[in-house]
């Protein structure tokens, strides 16, 4: 029975350990238009420095996910606790952007589907 006890506690402090409740969810332009362009959130380009000279949505600033380490560095620097909307070309990236948000301790992801490419059409 003691030994019951101590597996059952076990598995208990053990599953709750590591727990992420951060989700990302993929928003659309209009979403963005209405949640985030015009207002002081966090809004993050994924590309490379070089896409983003050439055209990015106002206000956002450039973390290229194509260096990881770089790139955690300097989401780093950001408020985990407020929510961050990501994007890039046409979402790959961004997808990958995403996860190491989540695993960093961002609560709240939004990530652009359609990214630059589609916002940049309309």
């Amino acid at each position: 029975m003691r030994y019951i006890a101590i597996i059952y506690t076990l598995l208990l402090l053990t599953s709750c350990k590591g727990q992420n409740t951060a989700i990302t969810t993929k928003i659309d332009i209009e979403i963005l238009r209405k949640e985030a362009i015009g207002k002081d959130v966090q809004l993050v380009d994924v590309r490379t420095a070089k896409e983003y000279n050439n055209g990015h949505i106002d206000d956002a600033i450039n973390i290229d996910i194509s260096n990881k380490d770089n790139f955690k560095q300097e989401v780093s620097k950001l408020d985990t606790s407020k929510p961050i909307f990501i994007y890039c070309h046409i979402g790959g990236r961004s997808h990958r952007a995403s996860k190491i948000l989540e695993t960093i301790g961002f609560k709240e992801v939004y990530d652009f589907s359609g990214g630059w490419k589609t916002w940049n059409q309309q």
